[in-house]
């Protein structure tokens, strides 16, 4: 099928993207070019981000936007940055953080094991931001695409990667099916926006490389639950708490409240944290139970779930944002600001400026090169807010490299200064071996003896090894403390629509076999991999099409394709 112009993924990047691009159409000559957008999800609300913003772009496009009039959206009224302690004594802290807390309580830190920072650097600061949910934002906004009958939606409809013939992108090809094989959608522009782990995305950057300098290295999981706050909890909506600390010192953490007594609640398990058995769910149930959060959500109730990967690298991942045929926006573009936990209104701008560029070019009848793409949209984006802060925030957490105190002294730095300094630090090439990791705890032996018998058993390592460690076993009470299989069905439904093919593949069973961390078991959102006999096990009903499982195996084994189904949720 011919089209003008197709679009890959319906997130926030093309929400801005297809509503400044239709409000301009039909064009003064009556022209109204056919716009395709297709997303992989069953519905077009169906996103995973708990949202606290500045919402400026947002803003920009709707000028007299009105919290209320979108579900589960608020204004900002409070916020606070927290160091949380470690009430458990099983977080794996530092000499310098071990004393930072010993002095702490020796200052008489509240009961709550918690401190309170007395200022909120304004880099971070969301004050006069917005408390969303990126599942309802969304689905209004596509609301009003559709309803403008300037542009189509398509949700259920997976795209395989893009077609490119020489050095040009001429559309997109959507996913094989048992019954028929994925259709070919010819366009003139291709936009790719199809977040960080998306095929399109993926496979341009395989085919056309990164620019010089550029890398996509870093990455994180962000996990979250959307809880239904207790009547005895007094905080208000527009209550925004963010943390560090605990459960682990590397581990940052968000408390957003919603209007109606609902909260969302979540934290970011970074790639730099070289735990070869980190487990994203494991150690979001110890943080709702940290003493600080659980006053106010004992007694609450799981209401939704999710997760999803997060392209910490921010502008240092910024691909080529165009080409003959083609240009990307939103996360996969780099747009991420790893500085200050941004992502959802920069994905919106970067759409918005792609749906201006696309207008001039079609007002002039220009095609859709490389250089008219790069003079109205490219032009754009390097002179707008966006570029000015994501260059503040390129380096900001290269300190964490190093660890976490000079880290957060490199956040600062950059913070302050604009950019202009840093902590300078270079990932880790490799993951520590499991036996080095737990060496201060445990010895080898006990550790191969935990490993036999938990293979034995089919039950994860990384459950047994926190176990061993110290950490408390979860006290599952069936209401908010449930089990991860119990999460993916309260909620967050996955499904996995038949007659597709598994889109998690392992190219080399032998390296699976030699694999000591199976990383990509433990940090699976939905348990979807489990252990096998020589490689692992994959059942795509629970797989939520996070991705960590790919940046998760530092051999490069596993193969994420493009599929279908995912997290079911619009509160997400």
């Amino acid at each position: 099928m011919d089209v003008d112009i197709v679009c890959a993924g319906f997130g926030p990047a093309a929400g801005g993207f297809l509503t400044t691009l239709t409000r301009g159409l039909p064009l003064a000559d009556g022209t109204l070019p056919q716009i395709l957008c297709y997303e992989r999800a069953d519905d077009i609300g169906f996103g995973v981000s708990g949202v606290v913003t500045k919402g400026r772009g947002i803003r920009a496009s709707f000028p007299d936007f009105d919290p209320a009039s979108v579900p589960m959206a608020a204004p900002v009224r409070s916020e606070k940055v927290l160091y949380l302690l470690d009430p458990v004594g099983a977080s794996r802290r530092s000499a310098t953080l071990r004393t930072a807390d010993s002095l702490l309580r020796a200052a008489g830190v509240p009961e709550y094991e918690a401190f309170e920072l007395p200022h909120i650097p304004a880099f971070l600061e969301k004050h006069d931001g917005l408390i969303l949910s990126r599942g309802q934002f969304n689905h209004g906004v596509g609301g009003q695409v559709m309803m403008s009958g300037a542009a189509q939606i398509w949700p259920g409809m997976p795209v395989a990667g893009p077609l490119i013939e020489g050095e040009r992108v001429v559309g997109v090809q959507l996913l094989d099916h048992e019954l028929q094989p994925g259709m070919e959608i010819r366009a003139a522009l291709t936009v790719a926006a199809d977040g960080p782990v998306g095929p399109v995305g993926r496979q341009l950057d395989e085919h056309f490389g990164l620019p010089e300098g550029h890398e996509k290295r870093e990455w994180a999981v962000g996990m979250k639950m959307v809880i239904d706050l207790p009547e005895s909890c007094p905080l208000e909506a527009g209550t925004v708490l963010h943390t560090f600390g605990f459960p682990e010192p590397e581990i940052f953490g968000f408390f957003y409240v919603h209007p109606d007594r609902v909260a969302s609640a979540g934290i970011f398990v970074p790639s730099w944290f070289d735990n070869p058995v980190r487990t994203s769910y494991r150690y979001l149930q110890h943080y709702l139970m940290h003493p600080y959060l659980w006053r106010y959500i004992e007694g609450g109730r799981l209401r939704s779930w999710g997760a999803k990967t997060l392209n910490e690298s921010g502008r240092r991942g910024e691909p080529h944002l165009v080409g003959d045929g083609y240009a990307r926006i939103g996360e996969g573009s780099g747009s991420t600001n790893v500085l200050t936990g941004s992502g959802v209104d920069e994905a919106w701008t970067t759409g918005v400026l792609l749906g201006e560029a696309v207008l001039e070019l079609l007002t002039q009848s220009l095609p859709f090169t490389k250089e008219n793409l790069e003079a109205a949209y490219v032009r754009r984006r390097r002179a707008s807010w966006l570029e000015e802060e994501s260059r503040t925030a390129e380096k900001s957490r290269d300190g964490f490299h190093r660890g976490v105190v000079p880290g957060l002294i490199g956040m600062a730095l950059a913070g302050f200064s604009h950019g202009r300094l840093h902590i300078p630090g270079a990932p880790h090439e490799h993951m520590p071996a499991v036996a080095d990791f737990f060496s201060e705890h445990l010895d080898a032996d006990k550790i191969e003896a935990i490993r036999v018998e938990t293979a034995a058993a089919g039950k994860p390592l990384h459950d047994a090894l926190m176990d061993a460690w110290g950490w408390p076993p979860i006290p599952f009470d069936g209401q908010l403390l449930v089990t991860q299989q119990d999460a993916l069905l309260v909620g967050g439904k996955v499904q996995a629509a038949p007659g597709y093919a598994d889109h998690v593949v392992f190219k080399d069973e032998s390296l699976c076999a030699s694999c000591g961390g199976q990383t990509c078991i433990a940090i699976c959102s939905g348990q979807a991999l489990t252990q096998g006999e020589t490689k692992p096990a994959f059942d795509r009903e629970k797989c939520i099409h996070c991705g960590a499982c790919m940046w998760n195996c530092e051999h490069g084994n596993v193969e994420f394709r493009a599929g279908a189904g995912g997290l079911h949720s619009a509160e997400n």
